[in-house]
């Protein structure tokens, strides 16, 4: 995810492009690159709204393409790391504007913006002063588009339009467990959530495993600190923490039990932060709490020689 050398070669780029490769990009939002999840998270966001699969679906092949236009290594176009920034980037759009034509319009824009971002991050993480980090890009440059996308569209907003479904009354705790799965992609479905949650365990049960445990550690943070059961039920409180555990547990980290541990206080603290952002602005901080947790705890875990980076 960082800043690498160009391909010389365009055709070898396009040629990388294909149906597995764009599955790819969908289910690299999670870390991993397996088709089969990729198609599960493409059916979670059509549980949302069919409009918002196909959004994601044109994000991720125009923000792949568009990678490809920049010489992007061929083997990191198959991997889907061109794509899922521009999954998202469509995803948000439509959890801004619903299915209106500007939707269309936006998501075009968006998605071919995120290869010259990805490459601004990529350079900006390689700064003598951070690169001995290792710090990934990861998924900032999707929150930076996003937002630029939602602050140029302000009037064209639709009231209501990021809570795509409600699947009933019950238990808000327990609806969470699922909801905080979905909401990583902006659906508030607990049969999503479900979806995606099989796509992470066919990827790797280490991976479905962590990301129930971010999960479950997010909302139980989110009620201990005193968010409202509405939040904490519709994911919206505890769905960064499922992307920090997975990531600090057996992504960047090999997995260990000391890993999980550090996964473990991390999901805890990107609760806290996540907190902090909906209390300081109505303003949609995306995966940025995710992003900062995770981007500082590497730092701090660089000096514990327990964990091993990958």
């Amino acid at each position: 995810m960082h800043a690498s050398k160009t391909s010389p070669d365009l055709s070898a780029d396009l040629r990388a492009v294909t149906w597995r490769s764009l599955c790819h990009g969908v289910s690299q939002i999670f870390f991993q690159a397996n088709p089969w999840t990729g198609l599960l998270i493409l059916a979670a966001f059509a549980v949302g709204d069919p409009r918002m699969a196909i959004l994601a679906a044109v994000g991720t092949i125009l923000s792949t393409l568009a990678g490809c236009l920049m010489r992007v290594p061929p083997e990191g176009v198959a991997l889907g790391m061109q794509g899922f920034n521009g999954c998202l980037v469509g995803a948000a759009v439509y959890a801004a504007l619903g299915g209106q034509a500007w939707s269309y319009v936006l998501t075009v824009v968006g998605a071919l913006l995120c290869a010259p971002v990805t490459a601004f991050f990529g350079w900006l993480l390689a700064l003598p002063a951070l690169r001995g980090f290792n710090l990934p890009s990861t998924t900032a440059p999707f929150c930076t588009v996003a937002s630029i996308l939602y602050a140029v569209s302000w009037n064209l907003h639709v009231e209501g339009s990021t809570k795509h479904v409600t699947d009933g009354a019950g238990d808000a705790l327990a609806r969470s467990f699922l909801s905080n799965v979905s909401e990583v992609v902006l659906v508030n479905s607990a049969l999503s959530g479900l979806l995606i949650l099989i796509g992470l365990f066919i990827a790797s049960w280490r991976v479905g495993l962590a990301a129930v445990m971010g999960s479950v550690i997010g909302s139980a943070s989110a009620l201990a600190l005193g968010e409202s059961t509405n939040t904490i039920e519709e994911g919206l409180a505890g769905y960064a923490g499922v992307l920090t555990a997975i990531a600090l547990a057996v992504v960047f980290h090999h997995s260990s039990i000391a890993s999980w541990c550090y996964a473990a206080v991390g999901t805890a603290i990107t609760a806290v932060v996540t907190l902090l952002m909906n209390d300081a602005t109505s303003f949609p901080h995306y995966t940025w709490p995710y992003i900062l947790t995770t981007w500082v705890l590497l730092v701090v875990g660089s000096r514990i020689p327990a964990l091993r980076r990958t």
